[in-house]
């Protein structure tokens, strides 16, 4: 049983910039490339395996075709979805809707819960993360009225921050920020405002009417737990567990020994280098530990990965 490394797929975006090459050595198609799906199934950007017999196959491919690498865990489609976002500028002000809403209005798809670990922001930098509206009422009101001072709720952000984003949650990042997003396997974004930026001389297109359908109010912030772990050689947190993933943080200085004991584990190296199981690993370097693994060892200096598995239900 082997490490399956992945292949990460790059997005240009309007917002987009080139920290993707400049901080992770990537090979990003322009500078305006704003994510990196980088375990991800989707058929919008699925990932190709890097190494094992599997070498050239998507991870989709994987997921449909050896279950039981995950565990056997049943489901139509692989259930995360792991993105480096760079934000040079501005992204909309956005909202997700839930399963139920996204099966009935999406064809099918899954809602869209998320949450984001903060590789850096800039000094004095903000996130959107909330409304100000006291009922559902008043969030109608202050989108169709175009009240945005009103509406929307900033608050300061610094790197190694973390935030868990529910459906229904209105959110957005702001220039100047790097961010590790896990996130269920969907696509599914609804843009509320888009400070009236032009893409080919248009608007770019706004979700009004479904955002204010799937928009929570009054906002209630999801509260991330940052629990220690014990593991043995590594400085370990469980930062959030919800029904869609646990995520959890971990540094490695010397040697530690995981032992997940989960269906499978993705893994993404987000500063220094070393070796799992003798596999070199760096910052940048994204792999899912398979069904059946055991335990691994993980050697290196200022190791951090952020890592995530479903939640048992």
């Amino acid at each position: 049983m082997e490490l399956l490394l992945l292949e990460p797929v790059f997005k240009q975006m309007i917002w987009g910039g080139s920290r993707l090459k400049d901080d992770f050595g990537y090979d990003i198609p322009g500078d305006n490339t704003g994510e990196c799906w980088a375990i991800s199934a989707h058929p919008h950007g699925d990932c190709t395996i890097k190494n094992t017999e599997y070498k050239g196959k998507t991870l989709s491919w994987l997921w449909e075709n050896h279950r039981e690498l995950f565990g056997n865990v049943q489901g139509d489609r692989f259930p995360l979805l792991i993105k480096i976002i760079d934000a040079k500028a501005d992204l909309s002000i956005q909202v997700h809707p839930d399963d139920a809403y996204a099966a009935e209005h999406e064809n099918g798809s899954l809602g869209k819960m998320e949450c984001w670990y903060i590789l850096d922001a800039k000094e004095g930098g903000t996130i959107v993360i909330g409304h100000n509206a006291k009922n559902h009422e008043e969030v109608e009101e202050m989108i169709r009225g175009k009240r945005w001072k009103e509406f929307i709720r900033e608050i300061p952000v610094k790197k190694g921050d973390f935030f868990q984003i529910n459906p229904g949650c209105v959110h957005a990042i702001k220039g100047g920020t790097l961010i590790l997003e896990t996130q269920q396997n969907s696509d599914i974004t609804y843009r509320v405002y888009d400070y009236d930026r032009l893409q080919d001389g248009k608007p770019r297109a706004l979700h009004v009417q479904q955002s204010i359908d799937v928009i929570k109010a009054p906002f209630e912030p999801a509260v991330a737990e940052h629990e220690k772990l014990d593991v043995e050689g590594a400085e370990a947190e469980k930062l959030v567990s919800c029904p869609c993933y646990t995520v959890c943080k971990a540094t490695v200085n010397g040697t530690a020994e995981f032992d997940w004991n989960q269906p499978f584990v993705d893994i993404s190296v987000l500063d220094g280098e070393g070796s799992f199981d003798g596999t070199p690993v760096k910052k940048g370097t994204h792999l899912i530990v398979p069904a059946c693994y055991g335990k691994m060892k993980a050697e290196g200096k200022n190791l951090m990965m952020i890592y995530s598995y479903i939640t048992e239900k």
